[in-house]
């Protein structure tokens, strides 16, 4: 509320303040050049329009598909668009670096100094600073806008810079499609050669390699080589003889221990081989045992030597030895087969080796083909897909399609968005008016001045006894006795407001000598020692107004007493008090001047004349009021203030600095005074700095006080 108040205290400052800067605002508004403006409204699709199939893709055609993406690329357009490229296009199609009234050089009217200007300036620059975009929310539309001093000039650069950035953008494709296509055909030519060369080196090998061609084993629908036929069918072979060879081996070893029977009858060992009982052995072995038989059966007949049995006997060997001859036959031909198949096995072992070998050998070649055929398919798909993307690349390059297009063309428009003189005006009104506040609160964050109650209790540490407004009389009449005069005013209700705050400050022991002072010169403490002792007398108290102020008296002035006789002229023996004391118009109120000024006012005020004086004082009056000099320029207040009941220090509001009341009270209390308190003299009731509602009331009330009276 304080700044509230200070605000309203100096609003003619603020409202100044405000007309000053709104004034400084037309007329700043004034002189500014007209500035119009024009826009071009585009489409910029994220993709070009598909002619070509999806398969074919451009160099530049990055598809995209989420939000961040779609607003990046968005702002890579509108840095595009206000770049340097986009800007020296517009400058060299509408020749504006040779375009005085575009550079602003018109006005020169010497040709050289013109051109000379003209060189100097950057049109590209310039057509820069007048570009804006400004992109639509929530859809692909975004605006192009230029201004410039002259409206149509404004929309012949908004049309030529959409012109521009599409041109820009095309040779920016064309040119990434281009270099595409450079190198590309570059590994082209590479990749041909080297596909030619492997294709080369794959024939090579298959001549030095001696083979038509290589199969790689293991590979679905493929024959396995002739060396690895070879030894499969080797093994096979091997496999039969081995088989066929354990045979025989099982039989030959049976035979040969048959053979190793005991029993010396050919018949008897050779009934375990399979063959005995087959063809002419069996019918042999038959016949052996018939003759056995028929020479058992003559040997019952005939002895031993007999003709018949010897003749059956020799017989009977005859066949045992065929029989003997044939089995061995038969045990020969199965070790002689044993041996020609053990040959064989031989053999197929030497051929296994040999074809195992050599499938070594072609595998290992294999090896070599497949990595030279693997080469040679790379280089070629290598050099397929390079040719496919190349003849893509060319037939993109042919097209010439854009993903920007005009929606709105800019059409000049003849009324200036700049300057504004209305949003010029507001605005210097709105600086004008938080400047004065500015300056108000400033001024009153540096004002170090006693004006309100708060400043006496806070910052000066002294207890607040009231407020004297300002005395308001006619001109030429004294201000002294205004409360004499106007009992119920303003000013006295405030006085006797101050009388009763001194009455209960000390309610048992009531202030009988009391020195009023101030901190400075012209604060009205003389002023207030009247006032104060006047109400003070309408109460029947016998009261004393004693002037002390030996170096510039005025309560003789006040009062239209004589001064011949005063305190100085009692101090020092002349005169009597009868004849010192004056009596005035108020009842109760007597005046004690200072008499003549002495050379030594403060030696005077100590002395114990004075002192004496005083007692006899009090001993006539009640109260008795001593008018003092100032704390700041000399002792006399302080001299005073040690032989009295107490000290008043009377403040002027808003005119008084703190330091100066600071430096005056702890003079005081370096004394060791008693510091009654302090009051506000000259404390304007409309001005609200000073505590406005209590002295509106002290108004009121009187006021009220007035009117029923002048009605009764």
């Amino acid at each position: 509320m304080q700044y509230v108040r200070a605000l309203w205290r100096r609003k003619w400052l603020i409202l100044g303040v405000t007309a000053v800067m709104v004034l400084v605002g037309v007329l700043y508004t004034l002189r500014q050049p007209k500035i119009y403006a024009a826009s071009t409204s585009l489409i910029i699709d994220v993709a070009a329009p598909r002619v070509l199939d999806t398969d074919v893709k451009e160099v530049m055609g990055d598809e995209r598909g989420n939000y961040w993406a779609n607003k990046e690329y968005y702002q890579t357009q509108s840095e595009v668009i206000t770049s340097r490229a986009v800007a020296s296009r517009v400058a060299d199609r509408l020749g504006l670096r040779n375009d005085p009234a575009f550079l602003g050089v018109e006005g020169i009217k010497d040709e050289a100094a013109r051109k000379k200007a003209m060189e100097s300036m950057d049109a590209v620059a310039l057509v820069r600073s007048r570009i804006s975009v400004i992109p639509s929310t929530n859809s692909r539309v975004v605006r192009i806008a230029v201004e410039d001093v002259d409206p149509k000039r404004a929309a012949l650069l908004a049309n030529e810079v959409a012109e521009a950035y599409i041109a820009e953008n095309l040779a920016l494709k064309l040119k990434t499609t281009e270099g595409a296509s450079a190198w590309l055909e570059e590994r082209l030519s590479e990749l041909g050669s080297r596909a030619s060369s492997s294709e080369m080196d794959l024939y090579k090998f298959k001549r030095s390699a001696d083979v038509l061609s290589l199969a790689t084993e293991g590979k679905a629908g493929q024959q396995p080589s002739s060396a690895k036929q070879a030894y499969d069918s080797y093994m096979a072979e091997l496999i039969t003889v081995r088989t066929k060879m354990a045979n025989i081996q099982a039989k030959v070893e049976a035979i040969r221990q048959l053979r190793k029977n005991p029993n010396p009858e050919a018949e008897h060992w050779a009934e375990g081989l399979p063959e005995a009982n087959e063809g002419a052995l069996r019918d042999l072995r038959t016949q052996v045992l018939e003759q056995r038989t028929a020479c058992v059966e003559l040997s019952e007949r005939y002895l031993p030597d007999h003709p018949k049995m010897q003749e059956c006997q020799g017989k009977l060997a005859v066949m045992q030895q065929e029989l003997r001859r044939s089995l061995d036959n038969l045990v020969r031909g199965a070790e002689t087969e044993l041996a020609a198949i053990q040959a064989t096995e031989r053999n197929l072992l030497t051929r296994v080796a040999e074809a195992k070998a050599e499938a070594f050998q072609i595998t290992e070649k294999e090896i070599a083909y497949e990595k030279l055929r693997r080469e040679a398919e790379n280089d070629l798909r290598l050099y397929e897909m390079v040719l496919k993307r190349f003849k893509e690349l060319e037939l993109s390059g042919l097209l010439r399609t854009s993903n920007v297009r005009v929606l709105d063309a800019a059409l000049p428009n003849p009324v200036p968005v700049r300057p504004n003189t209305r949003s010029a005006v507001m605005l210097f009104f709105m600086l004008g008016l938080l400047g004065g506040v500015a300056v108000v609160v400033g001024l009153e964050f540096l004002d170090a001045s006693v004006a309100t109650r708060a400043d006496v209790e806070s910052r000066l540490g002294l207890p607040f006894i009231g407020a004297m407004p300002p005395l308001k009389v006619e001109e030429g009449s004294p201000t002294d006795l205004f409360i004499h005069r106007h009992p119920r005013s303003h000013a006295a209700e405030m006085c006797r407001a101050i009388r009763t705050n001194l009455l209960f400050m000390s309610p048992d022991k009531p202030f009988r000598t009391v020195v009023v002072s101030s901190a400075g010169p012209s604060e009205g403490k003389s002023t207030v020692v009247i006032n104060l002792g006047m109400v003070m007398a309408q109460t029947g108290t016998r009261v004393l107004l004693m002037d002390t102020d030996m170096r510039r008296p005025r309560l003789h002035k006040a009062f239209g007493v004589p001064d011949d006789v005063g305190v100085s002229s009692l101090v020092v023996g002349e005169g009597s008090l009868e004849r010192a004391i004056k009596s005035t118009d108020v009842p109760n109120l007597f005046v004690l001047p200072c008499g003549p000024i002495p050379p030594n006012p403060a030696e005077l005020l100590h002395s114990r004349a004075f002192s004496e004086l005083l007692g006899k004082l009090r001993e006539r009056f009640d109260c008795i009021l001593l008018d003092s000099p100032p704390l700041g320029p000399v002792s006399d207040a302080l001299v005073l203030s040690k032989q009295t009941d107490g000290i008043l220090l009377v403040l002027k509001a808003g005119s008084t600095h703190r330091d100066q009341a600071k430096r005056a009270i702890r003079a005081l209390r370096d004394v060791k005074a008693h510091v009654i308190g302090a009051l506000l003299n000259d404390a304007d009731g409309k001005n609200s700095r000073y505590d406005y509602q209590t002295y509106k009331y002290y108004g009121s009330y009187g006021a009220e006080r007035d009117e029923q009276r002048t009605a009764s």
